[in-house]
């Protein structure tokens, strides 16, 4: 007898996760594998805010902290939403989480009855559609491909909207495309939710930092849909903080309370060291903090060269992202080829074969809702880029 509970049964395996525990189980193997699936800053975490966490171990911050968050980070998380985005919260509309991930989660579980329809374009960060599933909710997929950017338009969504939607939920810049949306593209998307009273919108930003195309744009901005707009960001990608583990919400004050309600009974308040440092990096003027310019600026150019080298490789197709360190090329080109008895079917066939062929780690788009591409994280060096690439054209040779 089987003693796990049904939904974490009906549960999928994190596939960029997934990809990784295989990546380490090959290296502990003896294999040399490069890692292009984990969306990770290979930078370390900025002095200025290391210092932060260590004035806050000698001040003895060690104890339990409140649900939502200390006060002082809540207010900087406040100041930091005027500053860059032009929202206006007040520090109850803040909830301090454990991860972005854990904030989407605890929204899902807030806002979601069972059967209500959460509207999800494709390609999709990986973990949406779980925890939209484990809330009792319905992913609604609305399809983009490379041919429009890999965004979705207002009359797409307008299409999807049944009298059981609850939320529409998005990334900009979007994980896994590293596509962004312009003001001028919100503006669209606002004016169709907002002709619909009980639908909310979830905007992640996550990736807000990682902007090649001037100014961060936020949906929260447009005053008719404000209201219903909650807001979701995090330390983990801008400031290179993946393991201190935490992110926040900005979101109407019923939302707030029932996001605070939830999670005190779930984890209780994050972890204190970490709440300290964040005080700095809300703080921290990305437009007069080098050491996000540094970061940035490699990313940029990792993007260029990443995108110059997979135009070299016959069947890949890719869009220039204007955000984050991902490229989504299209593959379905090499689909249909075999190498010996194996057919590659699809992409997660190709993802595999390229693991295991060349020792090169990819997600597989399935894992985003489009099956059609392979997701490439350029968070790791040059000469690692480089190489992978060699290895990939190499192994493709072997397909006929």
């Amino acid at each position: 007898m089987n003693p796990i509970a049904d939904r974490i049964n009906r549960m999928a395996e994190s596939e960029t996760l997934a990809m990784s525990r295989m990546s380490r189980e090959l290296t502990a193997q003896g294999h040399h594998v490069i890692n292009l699936s984990i969306g990770e800053p290979d930078f370390n975490t900025p002095d200025f805010i290391k210092e932060a966490a260590k004035q806050a171990l000698d001040q003895n911050y060690t104890r339990y902290t409140p649900v939502p968050g200390y006060p002082e980070l809540r207010q900087a998380i406040c100041r930091k939403f005027r500053r860059d985005n032009g929202l206006e919260f007040t520090p109850e509309q803040i909830v301090v989480s454990t991860g972005a991930k854990h904030s989407i989660a605890n929204l899902m579980m807030s806002l979601v009855n069972e059967g209500d329809e959460v509207l999800v374009p494709v390609p999709y960060w990986v973990s949406y559609k779980e925890i939209i599933k484990l809330a009792g909710g319905i992913p609604v997929y609305v399809p983009t491909d490379i041919r429009s950017d890999f965004k979705v338009t207002p009359e797409q969504l307008r299409a999807a909207i049944t009298p059981k939607t609850k939320v529409l939920i998005y990334s900009s810049p979007c994980n896994p495309s590293g596509s962004v949306y312009s003001r001028e593209e919100l503006r669209g998307i606002a004016d169709v939710i907002a002709q619909f009273p009980s639908i909310y919108i979830i905007a992640d930003e996550i990736y807000e930092h990682i902007n090649f195309v001037g100014k961060h744009e936020s949906i929260g901005q447009f005053a008719h849909i404000r209201d219903r707009v909650i807001t979701v960001n995090g330390v983990s990608k801008g400031f290179a903080m993946t393991g201190w583990r935490l992110g926040f919400i900005g979101a109407p004050l019923a939302i707030a309370k029932a996001c605070d309600k939830l999670q005190g009974q779930i984890t209780s308040g994050t972890c204190s060291i970490s709440q300290r440092a964040a005080i700095a990096a809300m703080d921290a003027d990305p437009e007069k903090t080098p050491e996000m310019d540094v970061m940035k600026e490699a990313f940029r150019k990792r993007r260029d060269a990443l995108v110059v080298m997979l135009k070299e490789i016959p069947g890949f197709k890719t869009n220039i992202p204007d955000g984050a360190f991902y490229l989504f090329p299209d593959v379905s080109e090499w689909f249909g080829k075999r190498y010996g008895d194996h057919l590659i079917s699809n992409a997660g066939d190709l993802s595999m074969f390229l693991l295991n062929e060349a020792y090169v780690a990819l997600v597989p788009g399935d894992a985003f809702g489009s099956p059609e591409c392979l997701r490439f994280s350029y968070a790791t060096s040059m000469e690692e880029l480089t190489e992978a690439v060699r290895r990939i054209k190499e192994a493709l040779q072997k397909l006929t």
